[in-house]
């Protein structure tokens, strides 16, 4: 199979790179892609830095392997403390989401909150992209350790969730936002909620989009673009493929087949496996 003909390899710890691959698959329709998510180890956002190095590392060996023609860190922990050290390790080019999110808030407002994970908020990689851009923006940083536990246990619609939400994003709207980055690709998936408790003056950025045009500009600027006229996505995971595809049928809109995968170089302690009462 010729280079141009691969798969994309889309990576995230659970279900939020699936806001990712949606993005991508509208914007490139053309393309096959293979998407992992390593829900042995969900949530990255408490882990520290080298686990979530070594964590990459062995999905990115796995993803090699298969093979991949390109890989996306469709996740904003990774893409914050990981890419820069292992993306030249791998002779396949791999995007991450800070830069091309970042890039979109700054040319939406001049006071740019930004909700992530607690390793994506100390990385402090958002506000030091968004201020190398423009110097001149202020930018307010919120961690929501509680997020993603909450989505990956599928308990968006619990009647408890506004209130948890609100308690994270209360100091960024009275700090005076006008603009807000979802900082963790799993966010997406809180949007509605998130919306209903945002004053309408706040413009919300979803980094998913802007990387979706970056792997484009990507793809072209490589020659790895693909001609298929039937692409296919397949989906793995490290953990339960029964929960990953429960949790992906609000997002995908229908019930995917998952496999799942051992990748035996990982021997990183496994986080809570029952996320159904982490929170609530």
């Amino acid at each position: 199979m010729s280079s141009q003909n691969l798969p994309i390899g889309v990576f995230d710890s659970g279900v939020g790179g699936l806001t990712v691959l949606k993005a991508l698959q509208q914007k490139l329709p053309q393309e096959s892609f293979l998407y992992f998510g390593d829900t042995a180890h969900v949530p990255y956002g408490d882990r520290p830095p080298h686990e979530i190095q070594s964590l990459g590392r062995q999905i990115l060996d796995w993803l090699v392997q298969q093979p991949v023609k390109m890989a996306i860190m469709a996740c904003n922990t990774s893409s914050a403390v990981a890419l820069d050290v292992v993306r030249n390790e791998f002779s396949i080019p791999i995007l991450g989401v800070i830069l091309p999110g970042a890039k979109a808030a700054v040319k939406q407002g001049r006071r740019i909150g930004v909700i992530a994970t607690p390793a994506t908020v100390g990385s402090d990689c958002y506000r030091k992209a968004i201020l190398e851009i423009d110097p001149e923006v202020e930018v307010f940083q919120v961690a929501c350790p509680e997020f993603v536990p909450l989505i990956e246990a599928n308990r968006v619609a619990d009647p408890k969730t506004p209130s948890i939400v609100w308690n994270r994003l209360q100091p960024l709207v009275e700090a005076g936002i006008d603009t807000l980055v979802y900082g963790c690709t799993h966010y997406p998936h809180l949007s509605q909620v998130i919306q209903d408790l945002l004053p309408n003056r706040i413009t919300l950025v979803d980094p998913a989009v802007h990387m979706a045009a970056a792997a484009t500009q990507e793809l072209e600027l490589l020659n790895l673009k693909s001609g298929k006229r039937h692409p296919s996505t397949r989906f793995f995971v490290s953990g339960s493929p029964e929960q990953f595809a429960r949790s992906s049928r609000g997002c995908l809109g229908f019930t995917p087949e998952v496999r799942a995968v051992a990748l035996p170089g990982i021997s990183i302690e496994a986080a809570t496996p029952d996320l159904s009462t982490a929170i609530l």
